[in-house]
């Protein structure tokens, strides 16, 4: 997992990069990771604006 983080203005912009160093996986699978990431690294944050 690469994170980057860079100004934007007054705000700060985050991008997150999954790294294997496997094959690129298959779309099934890449969904399905990338769900159980913005879970992992978000849901906390929906939670606490009772989303």
């Amino acid at each position: 997992m690469h994170f980057e983080l860079t100004a934007a203005g007054g705000e700060t912009s985050l991008k997150f990069t999954l790294l294997t160093p496997d094959e690129t996986p298959d779309q099934s699978k890449t969904g399905h990771l990338r769900r159980r990431l913005n879970h992992l690294l978000f849901a906390d944050l929906r939670f606490s604006y009772g989303q």
